[in-house]
């Protein structure tokens, strides 16, 4: 049996729901908007600063990013991005510690990535049924969905490539990848569950 599931998901595949379907299903801890409480109660930081930049980049260059980031530094010689993503990463080693839990982002696969009692999802969609979701669910309306799409998951990207070296979505860096769209988000809960039993 899995203890820790983390569910890493391109935005509008619907992952946070899939996620916490999981939990619900598993009788789980629940970590996402719980984990950015978390970490604002500890490092100070705005939960607003927290969901902006705990899991985007400010840029969707890796270059620009990175200048971005150079010149924030504090009185410690790192920068604000830097010391929430350290924060963060100490909160999500604790609450794997802690007992059974669902992750949602945050580099919680990376983090995480040596622990034997932990499944790693990626959950993906084809643009159109991402574009859907977004209108239905958020009311998108100011921009093109498509554009907001691209935008989101190219900076989700630009993170994780700086703080861990890896490719976001490749999928050899977890244990099951799931199409959400052709699947539908009930299956792809059952599936986890399942892989997790």
């Amino acid at each position: 049996m899995k203890r820790i599931i983390t569910v890493s998901r391109e935005f509008g595949s619907g992952g946070r729901s899939i996620g916490h379907m999981v939990a619900e299903r598993l009788g789980y801890a629940f970590y996402d908007e719980e984990l950015v409480n978390e970490v604002a109660k500890r490092s100070g930081f705005s939960p607003e600063f927290i969901k902006e930049s705990g899991e985007y980049a400010s840029s969707r260059h890796s270059l620009l990013f990175s200048l971005a980031t150079a010149q924030q530094f504090a009185a410690d010689g790192l920068s604000m991005m830097d010391r929430l993503y350290i924060e963060q990463t100490k909160i999500i080693e604790e609450l794997a510690a802690q007992g059974n839990c669902v992750i949602v982002g945050r580099c919680a696969d990376y983090i995480l990535r040596d622990r034997k009692d932990a499944l790693h999802v990626f959950i993906h969609a084809e643009e159109e049924s991402k574009a859907r979701r977004i209108v239905e669910r958020y009311g998108e309306k100011d921009k093109a969905p498509e554009k907001r799409l691209a935008e989101k998951d190219q900076r989700r990207k630009v993170y994780y490539k700086n703080y861990t070296g890896r490719t976001w979505g490749y999928s050899k860096n977890y244990d099951l990848c799931l199409d959400s769209g052709k699947l539908g988000l009930e299956l792809c809960a059952d599936l986890i569950v399942q892989a997790a039993k």
